[in-house]
């Protein structure tokens, strides 16, 4: 599947794809794909053959029972499929950028530039793969999804057997996520305790730009900008906008965002209203007026269970990620207050912003670097207020939307200078699920060249949590 730029004179039913500037193409990639399509002359919108959150059905009997539900008919066929896998997703900015590696793509190696032990990396809960790795090669599976359920659960265990197999490994060493509580994490722990492995738990953001820096044969040491939803710290609490020092063996947490509440956890997550309002709250303090924000219309009893909460620090976990800050930008500009599909508020706020940025680049809302003993923190109290000054002026949200990208283009580029001046490092790698986001990338791929760092991004394996386990992998073969 390859996301396309929807045309303006496109017959394609809104309801596809809402509030998107994308489109997802379908490739056809078999010979009965042109036969059932030739006839048609029209769009046919497809979808894979599952429940959500569930694996993809791959036989008759499977699909039969699962998917009875949903279909009116079914294609069936005599040849067995041994194993399941989805469509990959791809965008081109430049070159082709994985979104979701698998069929087409899986398992296909990615080529290692050192000699490897023999690994199995677990990855992480949600678009999970596994990496197994033997000399120079790293098998990094199909996408497998996210691990929240035993039918995926079962799926992962019964795709490591197959892959085992097929390519001859048999494990000395089990890396996983730091996250206690992540299924693929009990499993390696589990699996690994009965095989007598050696187990290696491997922080997720250093995975991230490991992973980055091997599909880029680059070693290291580089500045890593790692942002994402959700990682596990090694303080316990949830990271997501982070700055590393970091290589194959090591890394130093050097700089971070700002620690802010999550009232509610995840609800939270689901609802980003909370979380714009966590940070409103934390950030301005609890007397700034509501008037003329979108938050004005909730319900008083809620926003005093919130104040409430925040003010006790009952269920208020506190992150510095990247997404959760995307995700209340978004509530407070009027975006999305709640969501019914992962990061929907940050790609709707993401696809509001102008196609045409150069005008408006020197745009950018206040923000400052505090410095306490060698580490980095990046105060957002001030961009709130301007943000909340604008909104309540009634700037148009497009304009609100392209400040705030390039405002965090330029925390990524006057952190890594801040860095750069003290380690000499002058080479950054962007890594972490945010960096799906097309016109952050590109601002900040753009502001970091101005200050003339070499930038590395992803191409091969996703940016997101489906390129963990090669991190993993690469991570905990140099761990001693």
């Amino acid at each position: 599947v390859l996301l396309r730029w929807k045309h303006s004179s496109s017959n394609i039913s809104p309801v596809i794809a809402p509030n998107l500037k994308y489109l997802g193409v379908m490739l056809p990639y078999t010979p009965l794909h042109h036969l059932l399509l030739r006839e048609t002359g029209l769009p046919l919108v497809m979808t894979s053959g599952n429940l959500s959150e569930e694996p993809i059905a791959k036989d008759n009997d499977e699909a039969l029972a699962r998917l009875r539900g949903i279909a009116d008919y079914f294609l069936l066929h005599n040849r067995d499929i041994s194993g399941r896998y989805d469509d990959s997703v791809y965008m081109v900015e430049g070159k082709p950028q994985a979104i979701r590696r698998a069929r087409g793509y899986a398992p296909y190696p990615i080529f290692l530039p050192f000699k490897s032990k023999q690994i199995l990396a677990c990855g992480a809960e949600l678009k999970n793969t596994f990496c197994l790795t033997k000399d120079e090669h790293a098998f990094l599976s199909q996408h497998i999804g996210d691990m929240e359920n035993e039918e995926t659960l079962e799926h992962f265990e019964n795709t490591i057997e197959l892959y085992k197999k097929l390519f001859r490994i048999e494990p000395e060493i089990m890396a996983y996520d730091m996250h206690p509580e992540y299924l693929s994490t009990k499993y390696a722990l589990k699996a690994g305790s009965e095989h007598g492995l050696s187990l290696i738990p491997v922080q997720h953001h250093h995975a991230h730009i490991a992973s980055c820096l091997v599909e880029n044969e680059v070693e290291g040491p580089v500045i890593g900008v790692a942002f994402d939803g959700t990682g596990y710290g090694t303080d316990g609490t949830i990271w997501g906008g982070e700055f590393l020092l970091a290589d194959w063996r090591s890394f130093q947490r050097v700089g971070h965002l700002e620690h802010l509440p999550l009232p509610g956890g995840e609800a939270a997550i689901k609802k980003p209203y909370r979380m714009a309002l966590g940070y409103l709250y934390t950030l301005l303090g609890e007397g700034f007026s509501l008037e003329g924000l979108p938050f004005s219309r909730l319900d008083p009893i809620e926003l005093e269970i919130i104040r409430q909460q925040l003010r006790r620090g009952i269920n208020c976990p506190l992150t510095s990620s990247a997404g959760r800050l995307f995700d209340a930008v978004s509530a407070l500009a009027g975006v999305r207050e709640e969501i019914d599909y992962e990061a929907q508020a940050a790609i709707e706020l993401e696809m509001l912003a102008p196609n045409e940025v150069d005008e408006f680049r020197a745009n950018c809302y206040p923000f400052y670097i505090a410095e306490h003993q060698g580490m980095r923190v990046v105060k957002l109290g001030e961009l709130f207020s301007m943000i909340v000054q604008d909104v309540k002026n009634q700037i148009p949200v497009p304009m609100i939307s392209l400040k705030f990208h390039n405002t965090v283009a330029q925390i990524i580029a006057r952190m890594c200078k801040l860095i750069s001046r003290e380690s000499g490092i002058t080479q950054v790698a962007l890594s972490g699920g945010v960096f799906q986001n097309r016109l952050l990338l590109k601002l900040a791929t753009a502001a970091l060249q101005r200050e003339h760092f070499s930038v590395l991004t992803h191409h091969l394996v996703p940016c997101n949590d489906g390129g963990i386990s090669l991190g993993q992998a690469v991570i905990a073969n140099f761990t001693k």
